[in-house]
């Protein structure tokens, strides 16, 4: 089995989609990249 080795450039945190789904609905938007999805320099 082998893993592919990729660049991922989005934020950690959210996967790059820039909030977090609630589990009571609704979303927040991601402290660590303040929303943008891309990952801090």
């Amino acid at each position: 089995m082998t893993t592919k080795k990729y660049e991922f450039n989005g934020c950690t945190y959210c996967s790059g989609k820039g909030y977090f789904q609630l589990l009571l609905g609704g979303s927040e938007t991601c402290s660590c990249c303040s929303g943008t999805g891309k990952k801090k320099e």
